[in-house]
């Protein structure tokens, strides 16, 4: 059976019933619910809510401590659900943090930077650099067009990013799945690649009310692929490998959806060049990443090409028993410096 949110409200306007929606009984029986709100826009939406009983939490940063520390309060509060409002930071924190109170949790995004929406994963930094947690399903997904809208244009931009790199995700699977003989998820597959097909072809862009529409469904539907697949392989191949690379030698380079963005080109252009496959989607996503001006060389998000070859070089260790086109092409450092100075060459402007 699939696991699947109660409610998904993609619109307008969808703000004002979320009041609504946290009263319903099957979310919370007595009304007693929590709201952690990120340094954003979540705390005047928090503000301009008509629930009496609830409590504000505010997330100042997204680390595996607030997460923990959230945790706690909700439990020790015995609250019956919360809500998550701001960006993808306060929603991985609330989700981690609902999963480890036993409560439903309910995702109300005020960007679109990454597919966390509605995924059964938190990315959250520690000591180390960031890891992702396997966590409950929001049980409700709530975005507001109007909120969206009035977010930083780049962090709006880079949810294309990390939806197009479904593609580079869903390839590696496959490919892992006829060398390795790893199971592949038809039904999440299906959905990973409808969203990012949604969104690869439209020639509107983030100030068309449809297009932002059309990305925030997107998410919805790759973080739920995520859910069918149980674990976050159909949204994450050699792309991630790259980002968390990039991520854990470089902390700040970037933003997620950025980097995914570039990573996938990478990976389109490895299969290209090296499995002779792909050159269409390679084509197609270059176009789409150009159009909404995304990140496309290394240059792009401030590493030079020596600093790009050591992160691809280090990605594979970023997740340990996955098989992309990384591991498959176990190109030596000299190769994997060649195909970056290619890749460079092919692509710079």
């Amino acid at each position: 059976m699939l696991a699947s949110p109660l409610s998904i409200d993609v619109r307008r306007g969808a703000i004002s019933g979320l009041g609504l929606l946290l009263a319903d009984r099957r979310i919370a029986h007595e009304g007693r619910i929590a709201v952690a709100v990120g340094p954003g826009q979540g705390a005047q939406i928090a503000a301009d809510l008509d629930l009496p009983n609830c409590e504000v939490f505010r997330v100042e940063n997204a680390t595996v401590d607030t997460a923990n520390e959230l945790g706690k309060k909700l439990r020790a509060g015995a609250y019956e659900a919360v809500a998550g409002i701001g960006g993808g930071k306060t929603i991985d924190v609330t989700k981690f943090a609902a999963t480890m109170a036993g409560i439903p949790m309910i995702a109300v995004a005020t960007n679109l930077s990454h597919d966390g929406i509605a995924s059964p994963v938190s990315s959250l930094e520690h000591e180390s650099g960031k890891g992702s947690y396997g966590v409950n399903l929001p049980i409700a997904v709530v975005v507001d067009v109007d909120y969206v809208r009035a977010a930083p244009e780049r962090l709006v931009r880079s949810g294309v990013g990390d939806v197009l790199s479904n593609l580079s995700a869903i390839a590696d699977w496959e490919l892992a799945g006829a060398e390795t003989g790893e199971p592949v998820d038809g039904m999440a597959v299906t959905f990973a690649r409808v969203a990012a097909e949604a969104v690869l072809h439209r020639t509107d862009s983030i100030e068309s009310q449809d297009f932002l529409t059309a990305l925030a469904e997107a998410l919805v539907l790759s973080g739920m692929a995520m859910s069918v697949a149980g674990s976050s392989r159909p949204a994450s191949g050699a792309d991630h490998e790259i980002l968390h690379a990039v991520d854990q030698l470089y902390p700040g380079t970037s933003n997620h959806g950025e980097l995914a963005g570039l990573g996938t080109l990478y990976a389109f252009f490895l299969r290209s060049r090296h499995l002779g496959e792909g050159e269409q989607r390679l084509r197609d996503v270059h176009a789409c990443l150009l159009r909404h001006g995304l990140p496309t060389l290394p240059s792009d998000v401030g590493l030079d090409e020596e600093q790009f070859v050591r992160a691809v070089a280090f990605a594979p260790s970023t997740r340990p028993g996955r098989y992309t086109i990384l591991e498959h092409l176990n190109l030596s450092d000299d190769e994997i410096r060649r195909s970056v100075r290619d890749y460079v060459q092919a692509f710079g402007r």
